[in-house]
């Protein structure tokens, strides 16, 4: 038959739930009544249509006759579809396109970013997520800090540049408050901090336990995500992961004994070195920051890693990006723009689209269709991600398996957020960039209403406040129930009033910070677990996976159904944006060419040689 182009589209069709185009009195199904595209045709230049029926046309709804004469414009087709442009996703797009792959990142909401987007409002900018970085304006093994290095390799671009490093934090904890740095030059900080608090009992444990981390460490820089590269969709569970670590033991060496330690919870390590009970409490605050959960959840390397950074022999300052978060997403676009990838916003993925059982594109909820010839990649948690599989799809059984994956695997809470304006022209006090606040040791890291974040970025960098005022964004760090929120109705009495009895924990933090602030006080909004839900589109609004370390493993990217990927807090190594950038990192690389994995992992050991 011969080839079809535009200018011969005469209408499309709708009828008795299945659609395509009309040529005359000849019809080419696309749409199914199984709601997915069946792709009867080639993409090279044209379509050559291999199905064909004769029925007299019926009329077809606008919308979907928009939507399939978009499809004809042979634009559609992209190597590579990314689902959500969180920074896992971001990563994941940007090292593809890099790989020279055409790659088209899908986002629903109107900026990009996820849960790192900033946003601002009466001349105050404001983050809606994270705001404690580290190892990003100096050499390290952050695997956010090794994408960043591949993406902007011009000169210009050197990550360092992109942070503001900075040194001391507060401490609003029971024993009092304090003020502690971690950075070069300040290795003997909090070791004098836990003489002060605790004595030279508690200082000789914290020595004996920093020691048998250095090893630790070691491990985890050996175990680096830009040398994982696990292909199709054998990097399900414990047999990838076994798999994957075989490619390490040449250069684990030494480290191999404690590979099982390594991978089990960090609170292993903790009890045989640690007594003091302030030492094992921050230890678990730490954890907490750092994966959503306690030490006895959070994998050993995964807290080695950071560790290293802050109290290791060199170790780094901490970071914050210059213009916030928001401007470190808009490095990750300018990337994937400059290597010819794409981003479209508002444009919400329903459904992810199946061919013979395997992923090969996405529906938007307006009906507009996209192919992908190479891999579908959801940066969607798994639970969000299920909702997009149609349930009449024939997927052999795989489908079902990811969907008992998102039933047994157990959420994280949510969060409460409180954003202030505040003026400060007459305050009298320095104030840090960054607070931790812990009401009641006793209660555990992980209970409700019980420890707080502060941030105050505007310290450092006065672009994001009005002069003489500071933009403060304080959260409780994924210890909010979604439960009690449930069935509210956003702007409702019942919700306003949810608002300002969670938020109570908030205040009290921030008033051990500057007492009177609720009369400083010109901008507030308030945050919940519900606009978590809406806006970042995150099931239940929770934070991520709450893995117990010993006990769960988080898959590999590729999933059972061929052609789909995901990545982000659900797949290894889990949540956090190292972690989430290592996610990315990994499952870019199983898709893209043995060759441009070789380049960039080449490329990732020389910049960290260069201290680029």
């Amino acid at each position: 038959m011969e080839k079809v182009t535009r200018s011969m589209v005469e209408d499309v069709f709708c009828s008795g739930g299945d659609a395509g185009f009309q040529f005359g009195a000849w019809r080419f199904p696309v749409f199914s009544k199984a709601r997915c595209f069946s792709c009867p045709w080639s993409w090279n230049g044209g379509y050559r249509a291999t199905q064909t029926t004769r029925i007299p046309g019926e009329t077809t709804p606008p919308s979907l006759r928009r939507s399939l004469m978009t499809m004809t414009s042979g634009t559609n087709t992209h190597d590579v579809i990314v689902i959500g442009s969180g920074i896992g996703g971001l990563s994941c797009a940007g090292l593809l396109a890099k790989a020279g792959l055409d790659v088209l990142v899908l986002e629903s909401h109107t900026t990009a970013g996820g849960a790192a987007h900033g946003f601002r409002t009466k001349g105050y900018y404001f983050d809606t997520g994270p705001s404690l970085f580290s190892g990003m304006s100096s050499t390290s093994h952050n695997p956010m800090r090794s994408v960043l290095s591949l993406l902007l390799d011009d000169d210009r671009d050197r990550v360092g540049d992109l942070f503001i490093p900075y040194s001391s934090w507060g401490l609003l904890l029971p024993e009092g408050d304090f003020s502690t740095k971690i950075g070069p030059g300040f290795e003997q900080d909090f070791p004098d901090l836990i003489r002060t608090i605790r004595g030279d009992a508690a200082l000789q444990q914290w020595k004996r336990y920093c020691k048998e981390m250095r090893s630790f460490s070691d491990l985890s820089h050996q175990l680096d995500p830009s040398s994982l590269r696990i292909l199709d969709h054998h990097g399900i569970g414990l047999p990838g992961m076994i798999s994957s670590l075989i490619s390490f033991l040449p250069t684990l060496g030494r480290h191999i004994f404690r590979l099982g330690t390594g991978l089990g919870p960090s609170s292993t390590v903790i009890d045989q070195h640690l007594a003091d009970p302030f030492l094992r409490n921050w230890m678990d605050l730490l954890c907490m920051l750092l994966s959503g959960v306690p030490a006895r959840g959070t994998p050993m390397v995964e807290l080695a890693f950071m560790f290293d950074d802050w109290y290791g022999p060199r170790p780094k300052p901490l970071d914050y990006p210059k213009g916030g978060s928001k401007s470190l997403v808009e490095a990750y676009l300018a990337a994937l723009k400059r290597y010819g990838g794409s981003v479209r916003l508002k444009s919400h993925v329903e459904s992810i689209l199946f061919e013979n059982g395997r992923a090969t594109g996405v529906r938007l909820s307006s009906g507009q269709g996209y192919f992908a010839s190479k891999a579908v990649v959801s940066n969607a948690s798994v639970w969000d991600t299920c909702k997009m599989l149609d349930s009449s799809d024939d997927l052999s059984g795989n489908a079902q398996l990811l969907r008992q994956e998102a039933t047994n695997l157990e959420a994280c809470r949510s969060f409460t957020h409180l954003h202030l304006g505040v003026d400060v022209r007459d305050l009298t006090h320095p104030l840090h960039s960054h607070y931790i606040f812990v009401d009641d040791w006793s209660r555990g890291v992980d209970a409700e209403m019980n420890v707080v974040v502060i941030s105050i970025p505007s310290v450092l960098d006065h672009s994001l406040a009005p002069e003489g005022k500071h933009c403060i964004h304080a959260y409780t760090p994924a210890t909010e129930p979604y439960e009690i929120w449930f069935g509210l109705e956003p702007g409702s009495a019942e919700y306003l009033k949810m608002k300002e009895e969670r938020t109570q924990i908030l205040w009290k933090a921030l008033k051990r910070v500057i007492p009177d602030i609720e009369s400083r006080a010109e901008v507030k909004l308030i945050g919940s677990p519900l606009t978590h839900e809406r806006f970042l589109r995150r099931d239940r609004g929770s934070y991520g996976p709450a893995v117990v370390a010993g006990k769960d493993i988080l898959p590999f990217p590729p999933t059972l159904i061929p052609g789909l990927h995901l990545c982000g807090d659900c797949r290894f190594p889990g949540i956090g944006l190292p972690a989430v950038s290592a996610s990315g990192m990994i499952t870019a690389n199983g898709i893209m060419s043995k060759s441009s994995f070789s380049r960039f992992q080449r490329e990732v050991k020389m910049r960290r040689r260069k201290r680029v």
